[in-house]
């Protein structure tokens, strides 16, 4: 599985999303359907439509929490909507090669990998006692970090990878965060595990810390770190 989806990131072309011929144009990180037409040109072509696809383990849902809708939500999280569900390593490559890269996002843009049917937020009852890694960098830095973040979730390179809830980045004015979600907080062992492999993974070399949902949820900021590796 990892070989096949390792990609060189030599080869990488980063895409803009094209244009629409309505008024209002795709918000950032969204995705612009084919047309029907468009859609069904392979179906005359059968090296197209007969391409083996390699299934994934766990099928995945991208969220986009946009910045100018977070600003009119009623209630925390009601911004935030599903984008594109992938359940093969050339539908990951198909939809990562058309949105754009955390460099790319508006600040305040919030985007999301969880495993499908996990919604990205603290009241899902599967993230609910869990908790979250966090790396930071430089704003404008982490496109490559969150690659081998998705590559490694999708790829199942966790020894505890059924803990594992999904990651999102943070773009925010100075600094850009990756955090890996959680199910069972008080778990050290699988916790401590992942810590390590993540920052293996990201050959990622400044300290990281673990914050428990609850803690964070009474404490907001004020939350301490549980674990550190």
């Amino acid at each position: 599985m990892v070989e096949e989806l390792e990609k060189p990131m030599a080869e990488e072309k980063e895409e803009k999303i094209p244009p629409v011929e309505d008024d209002e144009g795709p918000e950032e990180g969204e995705i612009v359907e084919e047309s029907e037409e468009t859609g069904s040109s392979s179906m005359g072509n059968p090296s197209k439509s007969l391409v083996t696809k390699h299934p994934l383990e766990h099928s995945w849902t991208f969220w986009f929490d946009n910045p100018s809708a977070k600003s009119k939500q009623v209630a925390w999280g009601s911004s935030i909507r599903p984008i594109y569900t992938f359940s093969t390593v050339e539908d990951f490559w198909g939809i990562y090669n058309n949105i754009h890269h955390p460099s790319k996002l508006a600040v305040g843009a919030d985007f999301h990998c969880f495993k499908n049917k996990i919604e990205p937020k603290w009241e899902d009852p599967v993230c609910g006692n869990g908790g979250k890694w966090t790396v930071n960098l430089q704003r404008g830095k982490s496109d490559t970090s969150w690659l081998y973040t998705l590559l490694a979730l999708i790829g199942e390179q966790f020894d505890y990878g059924d803990e594992i809830c999904g990651a999102v980045v943070n773009v925010r004015a100075r600094q850009e965060k990756i955090a890996l979600w959680t199910k069972n907080a008080a778990n050290e062992t699988a916790q401590i595990s992942i810590g390590k492999q993540w920052k293996d993974f990201l050959d990622y070399n400044d300290q990281t810390g673990f914050i428990f949902h609850e803690d964070a949820k009474k404490l907001d900021r004020a939350a301490k770190n549980r674990y550190t590796v």
